[in-house]
């Protein structure tokens, strides 16, 4: 048979077709990093020339506690150490109600402090330092506790250090103290359509869903000897304690004349697990009432707490209760989460009463309840709750909305009231959606949030809690699921204070937050933060009062006698950030309370959606001509977190890449001396021929 032209063109059509089928998975790399690369091995970064490994990161923070304020500074390292010039990217997670108002670049012995500017123009300012070749750094807020950190034109081999600061208002709940410090954060999850552009360098698209999912979805990895953190505190209670303790992380503890200094017992720690200090007053030092002012130009600005009534002053309720248990299956609840969430369910079964109704809901990809309306409790339906809950498993994406539509627009019963207690991790990218879902769903059902696991996204449970009228609380080790549930059962158990007013003295114009105090429950404070004009007197008070089973309540505060306290102002801005975010998200032209979060934010020096801090060393340490390239830092997978069950894929690193390029040349090679031989023996027939 002869060889044609036409045959010969075929095979190179063939030819040309394997050759895009082999290089497919590789081409496909060039639109940008996979979760599988983000989360193998110790690095995970793609760059133009190939992988490299990425920008070493250590961390060092340091707590200054006085009452009821914490300042704490975070110090990052940077080190290059590839032979390349490079800027730095690293999304990291901090407190959800942190006030970010400071930022220095180190460069050597020298530090450049940052400067606030609007979001937009501080990105122009950078990007023009980084094209100059200035060393500059930008932060950024993608989220209330997500935050990015850019670091231009680190040369060769170099340290540059980055220290950021913030203030926050610290936890009183139960009778005691407490500052949690997120070290990594639990990857969220993407849903929604892919949109072509990036504004971020995550793993994820940007979708119509979550427009920043490229900003808000870091590399991680599952081992690394660079994620290393040292911790201090400096505790200044002002009353005398009876324990003062971490609650994940062994540490030293010295006191001198009523000062506590606490450092990590090994010195350094995997940024793996959230940190939590607390800190319990002696029995007779418990406070009822506490006020703290600072005055910025002119204006006085108050931090208030008061305790409402003890368990011994209001009566359990009677009232029946329907309870609906939410609980995340998603894959990021894999492992020891998950454990968690099923202990804590087993636990809060036991404590139904035989007038009360519930139901368990469970959800991932598809959401599923145990009944189809909420049953009576007995015997047998809580066994049959029981084995439901112990038969779960993780896996799939985290759609939360359908599972809160299914418990929040069920029929209600007239003679119970609806409790509904979400368990979750909450590492979804579209908090703001879930918001006003709650908020134009809740009825007169209360939303209580329990988070899970090492890292949980505690902005998304805090909120959450706070619009669903309820309250919330972390459990991040086993031995802690049957503390923190027998809390949360008994503010269940007994009525919240409702209907909360705050009435200032004759003369005071307040702008107070939140405007709406929230409903209290059992062991829970009044906590607001207040902006004032006019004068107090001596033994001026501020009248607290609501309603309870037991009728009214009220309480003053002897604010004339307040403790001079540096940050109240900025807690308050960042207060009023949040309550015009929460307008904002409801607003049909949100304009103008875009501008006035500008106003807040730029006065106040503080980072928001719409504010950042920036700072540039005047002087070129690259050439403009020298080629730069971005790497994405990563962080460390939460600790009993499995990358596996979160993304779907092994995620270690492998000689795939390698051995995927040898078996592509082995098949093509193979193929072109198929060619040869098949084109050589129809030449050999047309010549015998």
């Amino acid at each position: 048979m002869q060889r044609t032209e036409s045959d010969f063109k075929s095979w190179l059509w063939v030819l040309a077709l394997v050759l895009v089928l082999l290089s497919g998975p590789e081409a496909a790399k060039a639109e940008g990093p996979t979760p599988n690369e983000m989360q193998s091995g110790s690095l995970l970064l793609r760059m133009a020339s190939g992988y490299s490994t990425a920008t070493l990161l250590d961390t060092d923070v340091g707590m200054n506690i006085s009452g009821l304020v914490a300042r704490v500074s975070v110090r990052q390292e940077f080190r290059n150490t590839s032979a390349q010039w490079v800027e730095g990217i690293y999304v990291f997670p901090l407190p959800d109600r942190a006030a970010v108002d400071r930022m220095r670049l180190h460069i050597g012995e020298r530090f450049i402090e940052g400067e606030i500017q609007e979001k937009e123009h501080a990105r122009k300012t950078y990007e023009k330092a980084k094209q100059a070749g200035q060393k500059a750094s930008l932060v950024e807020q993608q989220r209330a506790n997500l935050f990015t950190t850019k670091v231009a034109n680190i040369a060769p081999g170099e340290l540059v250090v980055i220290e950021v600061e913030y203030l926050e208002d610290i936890r009183y709940e139960e009778g005691q103290f407490s500052i949690r410090f997120p070290m990594t954060l639990t990857p969220r999850y993407i849903s929604g359509k892919p949109l072509p552009d990036r504004i971020g360098s995550g793993w994820a698209p940007d979708t119509d869903r979550i427009p920043d999912a490229s900003a808000i979805t870091p590399p991680q990895v599952t081992q690394s000897t660079a994620h290393q953190i040292s911790l201090t505190a400096h505790v200044n209670a002002g009353m005398p304690l009876e324990i003062i303790a971490s609650r994940y992380h062994p540490v030293r503890v010295a006191e001198e004349n009523g000062q506590y200094e606490v450092s990590l017992r090994a010195g350094t720690v995997a940024m793996d697990h959230d940190f939590e200090l607390v800190w319990r007053p002696v029995p007779s030092a418990s406070p009822r009432a506490m006020s703290f002012v600072e005055t910025v130009d002119g204006k006085p600005h108050y931090l208030l707490m008061m305790m409402p009534p003890d368990q011994g002053e209001v009566a359990a309720t009677t009232i029946p209760r329907e309870t609906i248990f939410i609980i995340d299956t998603s894959g990021s609840m894999h492992g020891t989460s998950l454990q968690h969430a099923q202990r804590a369910v087993q636990l809060a079964l036991k404590g139904l009463g035989t007038s009360d109704l519930f139901n368990v809901i469970e959800f991932n990809s598809v959401t599923s309840a145990l009944y189809t309306n909420s049953k009576s409790v007995s015997e047998h339906s809580v066994r049959e709750a029981s084995q439901f809950v112990r038969r779960l498993e993780a896996n799939g994406g985290t759609e939360m909305r359908p599972a809160l539509s299914m418990a929040l627009d069920s029929t209600p019963s007239a003679e119970h009231l609806r409790q509904v207690i979400f368990i979750t991790d909450g590492s979804v990218g579209y908090e703001d959606e879930l918001f006003s879902m709650i908020e134009d769903r809740l009825g007169s059902a209360r939303l209580f949030t329990v988070g899970i696991g090492s890292a949980p996204n505690s902005w998304f449970m805090q909120k959450a809690a706070e619009l669903g009228r309820g309250s919330f609380t972390f459990i991040s080790a086993l031995h802690e699921v049957q503390e923190k549930m027998d809390g949360l059962f008994r503010k269940l158990q007994h009525p919240q204070v409702t209907d909360i007013k705050i009435e200032w003295p004759s003369g005071v114009v307040v702008d107070s937050f939140p405007s709406t105090v929230p409903d209290l429950y059992l062991g829970e404070p009044v906590a607001v933060k207040v902006a004032a004009s006019g004068i107090l007197r001596p033994g001026d008070f501020v009248r607290v009062g609501g309603n309870s089973v037991g009728g009214g309540w009220t309480a003053d505060i002897p604010v004339s006698m307040a403790t001079e306290s540096a940050g109240v102002a900025a807690l308050w801005a960042r207060a009023r950030i949040g309550e015009l975010m929460n307008l904002e998200r409801r607003s049909s032209d949100p304009e103008d309370l875009r501008s006035a979060i500008v106003e807040t934010a730029l006065a106040h020096h503080l980072v928001s959606k719409y504010t950042s801090l920036v700072a540039v060393d005047k002087t070129p340490a690259r050439q403009s001509n020298d080629p730069l390239k971005s790497e994405q830092v990563p962080n460390l997978v939460p600790y009993g977190q499995s990358t596996n069950a979160i993304f779907g894929f092994p995620a270690t690193a492998t000689d795939a890449p390698t051995l995927r390029f040898i078996g592509c040349m082995s098949l093509l090679l193979a193929l072109i001396l198929f060619m040869l031989q098949w084109t050589a023996g129809g030449m050999c027939r047309v010549q015998r021929h």
